[in-house]
């Protein structure tokens, strides 16, 4: 499919409207997604029929939050800080996971586009430079989602042990700061109760 099609497709529009831009990473994770789901033959998880694990918190995983419906509210997005652009997704129903991990040729950018994205970030780039860097990357964003699949990941069945599914608890009041914390996440410090916060703080 070609990249302009793909644009035009209401499930990319929605990742764009969330995300807020066009972006490789966002190409990325927007591919990863319908893979995965697609090979465990599901659709978006109006619960928490599907967790999604990422293993980078880059933009990627704001298409697969809106594609596969896991989200940190319902307890099924599971964030590893691991800095790769891996995305796994199980079914419960099924208890199959598919792995979907992006290959190093992928997406690589040029010397050009790995100095404009640093002059991006410290906000020293032109006006030109400015537009440069953002045609570049829409070109990359075209590349990756007219890109082959199996040239652009490694997919595979995985093994997962999945999360329990999220619980509703009682709030405990933290002695210290007095704010109401979910119970299970409060610690006894002799016979206070604290919120972590707290006790990272003493």
């Amino acid at each position: 499919m070609k990249a302009e099609e793909v644009l035009n497709r209401d499930d990319f529009k929605k990742c764009l409207e969330f995300h807020g831009h066009l972006c490789p990473g966002l190409a990325i994770g927007y591919r990863a997604t319908l893979a995965g789901l697609d090979r465990l033959r599901e659709s978006r998880s109006e619960d928490e029929e599907i967790v999604a694990i990422v293993e980078n918190d880059a933009c990627g995983t704001d298409a697969v939050q809106v594609l596969s419906g896991c989200t940190f509210g319902k307890g099924n997005f599971v964030y590893k800080d691991h800095g790769k652009s891996v995305f796994t997704f199980v079914s419960r129903a099924s208890g199959r996971g598919i792995r979907v991990a992006l290959k190093m040729d992928a997406f690589q950018p040029n010397e050009r586009h790995l100095e404009l994205i640093d002059k991006m970030r410290n906000e020293s780039a032109t006006d030109a430079e400015k537009e440069e860097f953002r045609s570049l990357h829409r070109k990359r964003s075209h590349d990756l989602l007219e890109m082959p699949l199996d040239a652009m990941f490694t997919i595979q069945e995985v093994d997962v042990e999945l999360p329990e599914k999220a619980r509703i608890e009682r709030s405990r009041i933290c002695d210290q700061c007095g704010e109401p914390t979910m119970a299970s996440k409060t610690v006894m410090k002799g016979e206070r109760c604290l919120c972590r916060d707290c006790v990272s703080e003493s």
